[in-house]
């Protein structure tokens, strides 16, 4: 296992791979992906779901999909696990984003986190883009962590390129983040108005996280590839 810092999140989410029923779901659906897309389409995107998942508004049925334009919301110790695409996405519990559709019924062109925290891992496309109230990254093919904080005043993401290329752009701030093991940022209001971008380390996530999302829609991470892992590092301004 790799080494992790945890920021108000438990092991317990972070060890979400390791349950027997999320092994046994990502073996079914490398099977069914295995025998082309056609047979992968004609079942459930959902590779696990735990505990209360709605759905639009309404709880997420058995063998239902979730479809791009949709918004879903876990529940407190809930997760939801799916594939959209070449795209495969964990949401932590007491999570509410939205999916927004691309090109295709399969294309995610946007991913709106609204609160919580999700972990997504991006196959090669057109140019897509993450964003939290206080951030918005644009993104092509990655790895990536994507929080919300709540504080008294205002909201507080945190963003973790852990491989690939990504835009950050906060208030007046632009960084651009070429990392192939983890680099992270802070987004978050000023007093004055103007959002923020300031470093962070890796908090809340792990490799192997990233490392089984990649496996389900066929990619291995940049680590993967390359046999070796590097220092966590931060973006450059540009």
């Amino acid at each position: 296992m790799t080494q992790h810092s945890l920021q108000g999140r438990t092991d317990t989410e972070l060890l979400w791979f390791q349950r027997r029923g999320f092994i046994q779901a990502a073996a079914a659906w490398t099977a069914s992906s295995a025998l082309g897309p056609a047979w992968a389409q004609s079942r459930s995107n959902v590779v696990e779901r735990l505990g209360d998942v709605m759905v639009n508004g309404q709880i997420l049925a058995t063998d239902q999909s979730v479809q791009t334009g949709d918004e879903i919301v876990t529940g407190p110790r809930s997760t939801l696990i799916f594939v959209v695409g070449n795209s495969a996405f964990h949401m932590r519990q007491n999570t509410s984003m939205v999916v927004e559709r691309g090109a295709s019924i399969t294309a995610v062109s946007l991913l709106r986190l609204l609160t919580g925290a999700v972990v997504s891992v991006w196959g090669k496309g057109s140019a897509r883009q993450i964003v939290t109230p206080t951030l918005t990254a644009g993104i092509r093919g990655t790895g990536v962590y994507t929080e919300i904080f709540d504080t008294q005043s205002t909201a507080r993401s945190y963003f973790c390129n852990c491989y690939g290329v990504v835009e950050l752009a906060a208030g007046n701030d632009r960084e651009l983040s070429e990392s192939s093991y983890h680099q992270a940022v802070f987004a978050e209001s000023t007093y004055d108005g103007r959002a923020a971008l300031t470093p962070a380390r890796a908090i809340n996530h792990t490799d192997e996280e990233l490392e089984y999302l990649a496996r389900l829609v066929g990619q291995r991470t940049a680590w993967q590839i390359s046999g070796k892992k590097g220092n966590k590092g931060y973006v450059q301004e540009y």
